[in-house]
């Protein structure tokens, strides 16, 4: 980190929700805590944010701060050493006929589509639903310079689309959404496998995956992943040194 990211940094000032209903644990009081949204960060501040455990929601940059909880632990992927698992394999084999094209975050019927049928069928019990044209726009559009659209396209049709944001030295995985009747085609983890490999391409270490919990089953898939590390009182560990 170099001495002008570590000046803003010291200067910035954060911010803490009052307490509130745990989006994840069933039971729960969480405390969020939120760099200034009115600061002007830059892709090298982001990235240093990111680096201690922050994350991106639209254009918030957080992280959990809960006294009594320490569920919420980041976790990224060693891009170089890598190496995907025979389930994966399969997976990228049978999404070898879609097109993939990387694209600037704008909100088009299509996209909001795909979204809206994706809300109403694996989310209609989360606080995204109903899913609304606002929502999509200030969740997934105006967020930051960084973020990008991955389109996946079987003969032009849409089938998912991964958000992803290109930082200083890696890539973070910020949500996907696709169709949900293409179940056989295990889209989620094809995202994933797209973003680790073009973290790959793009000379960067890290694919940030946001925050793993033990106890949310939503949140099992990204132990899939290997090798990684996980951000543990205030260091990231390997995956293997954390248990």
């Amino acid at each position: 980190m170099n001495d002008d990211v570590t000046r803003k940094l010291k200067n910035m000032h954060f911010f803490t929700t009052p307490a509130h209903d745990c989006s994840y644990l069933e039971g729960r009081q969480a405390t969020t805590l939120f760099a200034d949204p009115h600061a002007h960060i830059d892709t090298a501040v982001y990235s240093a944010l990111s680096a201690v455990g922050f994350r991106r929601s639209g254009a918030h940059i957080y992280r959990p701060h809960c006294q009594a909880c320490q569920a919420c632990i980041p976790v990224r992927v060693l891009v170089d050493e890598y190496r995907s698992n025979r389930r994966q394999r399969r997976i990228w084999k049978k999404n070898l006929d879609l097109d993939v094209k990387i694209k600037t975050p704008e909100l088009t019927n299509e996209y909001f589509d795909l979204y809206q049928r994706y809300i109403q069928e694996r989310h209609a019990d989360g606080d995204m639903f109903p899913a609304d044209r606002e929502q999509f726009q200030s969740f997934l559009v105006n967020g930051r310079i960084e973020a990008r659209f991955v389109e996946f396209r079987l003969d032009g049709r849409l089938l998912a689309v991964a958000v992803m944001d290109v930082m200083d030295t890696a890539l973070s995985a910020i949500y996907t959404f696709f169709d949900p009747a293409e179940t056989q085609r295990s889209l989620g983890t094809q995202a994933v496998l797209f973003q680790l490999e073009e973290s790959r391409r793009q000379g960067k270490a890290w694919l940030y995956l946001g925050y793993w919990i033990d106890e949310c089953k939503k949140m099992n898939y990204k132990s899939e992943y290997t090798p990684q590390e996980l951000y543990i009182d205030n260091r990231w560990q390997r995956l293997d040194e954390a248990q």
